[in-house]
């Protein structure tokens, strides 16, 4: 990575995504170069792969409180999204056409509820508080007899707030309902055990918690019986077809492996530099916080700043050697504000508002340093006089701008 008057960048974006660490790399490096076979092959070769993507997937049950049989590989989390609400869907067929969500969701979630409601679905979308939570109490009001499915997410990769989900599944089996959370960017990071959450399907991503880009997880209960996501050679029992991706499974389950046991530590290191990161931020004029104040994952911290927009804000910071986001990494470079945002209440970001304020997202991993998070803090006041002078040569904060 290039450097910045000479010092090293700090990155400070790992809810986009992670370095991987050495340990996963140093675990999936033999299945590149010496154990490469396939495994659904019957030789040396291929049982050797398929013991490996086994005992990967029995790693990551047990990080999760799953059993073996329940964890299902897939390419990422957005394709466990889609697996789970389209699964829900022909499992649930008989019951009815009723689906409740949240406005809060990655776009896995809410643009596949999307098409589905194309499709004759009726999607219920729950609004967040200011915080970005929804109450048990919303799930317990919104599902009905021919609810089929609630699909809600653990924890916010905008704003990190964490969601209280064992009370929410408990809500939603009322009328049976399904209940999946998408558990992306809480897993690895916070305890997260499918059997106290009480849920029955859950997505998880391994480039999250350090792990290789490409590879996730569908946890589905054995009370689910998935339909195929994929047809062919019948790969994972059957419901994904294709050749396994073996270093992928290995990786992931290394690095959750490693970030589980490491959970409490991680956390505290995480944790601490977060809240000294808040502290500082908030004493700067303009700069306010967004999701709970403590209700959040640990190495999180999400801000509004007045006066600018986004991609000034983050190429001014990422000129100044700090590399951070101004919300969902799926979602960057699209000039959109961002949904959850402003289904949060803040109006400011919308296209016709004349009052300009952008989101910054930092998220650490356990690579940051606390001296980094001073670094931060005192190069941020400069980053926004850049990205203030650059939003006004932008706008000019005329009302033609407005007009377009």
């Amino acid at each position: 990575m290039a450097e910045v008057d000479g010092i090293k960048p700090i990155y400070a974006d790992n809810a986009a995504t992670t370095a991987l660490s050495e340990y996963a790399l140093s675990k999936m490096l033999p299945y590149f170069t010496e154990q490469y076979g396939n495994p659904s092959s019957i030789h040396t070769f291929g049982i050797a792969a398929k013991n490996a993507v086994e005992n990967a997937r029995r790693t990551v049950a047990q990080a999760i409180g799953a059993r073996v049989n329940e964890i299902y590989f897939t390419s990422g989390g957005t394709e466990a999204d889609n697996w789970a609400l389209f699964a829900a869907c022909r499992l649930k067929k008989k019951q009815g056409k009723h689906i409740v969500t949240t406005q809060i969701e990655h776009s896995a979630v809410y643009r596949t509820a999307l098409e589905l409601e194309k499709q004759g679905y009726e999607i219920t979308f729950l609004i967040p508080d200011t915080y970005g939570l929804i109450t048990p109490e919303q799930i317990a009001d919104a599902v009905r007899p021919d609810t089929i499915l609630v699909s809600v997410m653990l924890a916010s990769n905008e704003v990190g707030t964490v969601l209280p989900i064992a009370d929410m599944a408990a809500a939603a089996k009322r009328y049976g309902a399904l209940f999946h959370t998408d558990a992306v960017q809480a897993v690895g990071h916070i305890p997260v055990d499918v059997r106290g959450l009480g849920v029955d399907m859950l997505s998880l991503s391994a480039h999250k918690f350090h792990g290789p880009k490409g590879a996730g997880a569908l946890y589905a209960s054995i009370r689910v019986p998935l339909a195929p996501m994929i047809f062919g050679g019948g790969q994972e029992k059957g419901r994904r077809s294709g050749t396994a991706n073996v270093t992928g499974a290995v990786g992931m389950a290394a690095a959750l492996e490693e970030s589980v046991n490491n959970l409490e530590r991680d956390a505290s290191h995480l944790t601490f530099m977060r809240d000294h990161l808040i502290a500082k931020l908030l004493t700067l004029p303009g700069v306010s916080l967004t999701g709970h104040p403590t209700q959040r994952l640990p190495g999180h911290a999400s801000f509004f700043v007045s006066g600018v927009e986004g991609e000034p804000l983050v190429r001014a910071l990422s000129d100044l050697g700090i590399c951070v986001s101004s919300g969902s990494a799926c979602s960057a470079g699209s000039g959109e504000p961002s949904r959850v945002l402003v289904a949060m209440g803040y109006e400011m970001l919308r296209r016709e508002s004349k009052e300009r304020a952008a989101p910054v997202r930092i998220s650490l991993s356990r690579y940051n340093t606390l001296e980094e998070m001073d670094r931060i803090v005192s190069l941020f006041p400069q980053a926004i006089e850049i990205a203030r002078e650059k939003t006004a040569a932008l706008f000019s904060f005329d009302d033609t701008v407005f007009d377009e």
